[in-house]
């Protein structure tokens, strides 16, 4: 997968994440940074790559999400051939079912 070179990216951004605290905080971050467009997409992105994780197939996760093909198999390539956030991610939470979007957390 394509990577942003360390003499292309802002780290001021990644470092501004960094600072944040609460789940508030990030909302309130991302609200600020992002369109309602961009959010959709990201939060779009992170639901079917949590869906992956848990084993769901194309079709479903195509109903269930409305995301088009293009965008499952794009999340399920960085899934398998990304840099590994996605699995930072999943390993951190290892133990804890990541619930997808409309999913209810279990109390």
């Amino acid at each position: 997968m394509a990577r942003i070179s360390k003499k292309q990216k802002a780290d001021g951004l990644y470092r501004a994440i960094l600072t944040l605290k609460t789940e508030e905080e990030v909302y309130n971050f991302f609200q600020d940074l992002c369109t309602v467009t961009e959010l959709r997409a990201m939060e779009q992105r992170f639901e079917v790559a949590v869906l992956l994780q848990q084993g769901m197939i194309y079709n479903d996760i195509l109903n269930r999400t409305g995301a088009s093909s293009a965008t499952i198999s794009r999340v399920n390539r960085s899934l398998s051939f990304g840099h590994g956030g996605y699995q930072t991610y999943f390993d951190r939470c290892e133990g804890e079912e990541p619930a997808a979007e409309g999913q209810p957390e279990e109390a």
